[in-house]
């Protein structure tokens, strides 16, 4: 059975194999420069052949270009394109009409002002994500491991599937669910055992976490 959880970043065939072993719905495959989770558009759609009828295959992204969002739908073919950067909603729009594909708009939360900027992309995006906004001088939009108070998600009720992100593992993620309420989670660092490199055993321990919330 598919699981509501989305292991983003994956780059090697045994965290794919992890992931899809242990059911998860979403995988995300990164295309930015400076993650350490980066790959190349050709490498990607050969991680992501297992993938298919299995898992959504999500293309990560910030800010992409026109030209780049051409080269992820015809290598790649996602499923989805997830944005990470400053995209207003009529970008989004665009990205996806331009794609084919839905999107998940990523948004940095540190207050409940940053949850309200939700209501702008409801009606553009297929999910939503809330994920720990980074510090001021992170050199990543994201996948740096950083929560917020999951509290502040609790009672919400959204236009779209939300995904909680940031800061979660497998020792948090059942406290994560309870708290917030969320339907759909997330993770990137909290699987690895160093910058960029995804731990099976430690998706294998997220996922069972996930199942036993």
């Amino acid at each position: 059975m598919k699981m509501r959880v989305k292991i983003c970043g994956v780059s090697t065939e045994a965290a794919v194999r992890a992931a899809l072993d242990g059911g998860a719905g979403w995988l995300g495959f990164m295309f930015f420069a400076a993650s350490p989770r980066n790959l190349g558009l050709d490498a990607a759609a050969r991680l992501a052949q297992p993938a298919r009828g299995r898992a959504k295959v999500v293309a990560v992204t910030v800010d992409p270009d026109d030209a780049e969002v051409d080269r992820i739908a015809a290598v790649l073919a996602p499923d989805l394109i997830q944005l990470h950067g400053k995209e207003t909603p009529a970008r989004a729009r665009e990205i996806a009409r331009r794609a084919g594909v839905g999107v998940i708009k990523a948004l940095p939360v540190a207050d409940a002002h940053d949850i309200a900027k939700a209501t702008a992309y409801e009606t553009v995006v297929e999910h939503l994500m809330f994920e720990g906004k980074p510090p001021k001088d992170a050199a990543l939009p994201g996948g740096s491991g950083h929560s917020f108070n999951w509290t502040l998600l609790a009672g919400r009720r959204f236009q779209r599937p939300w995904f909680l992100a940031g800061g979660l593992d497998p020792w948090n993620v059942g406290e994560a669910l309870s708290q917030s309420g969320a339907p759909l989670v997330d993770v990137s660092s909290g699987v690895e055992r160093g910058p960029g490199l995804k731990d099976p055993a430690l998706i294998t321990a997220f996922l069972d976490a996930v199942r036993r919330a």
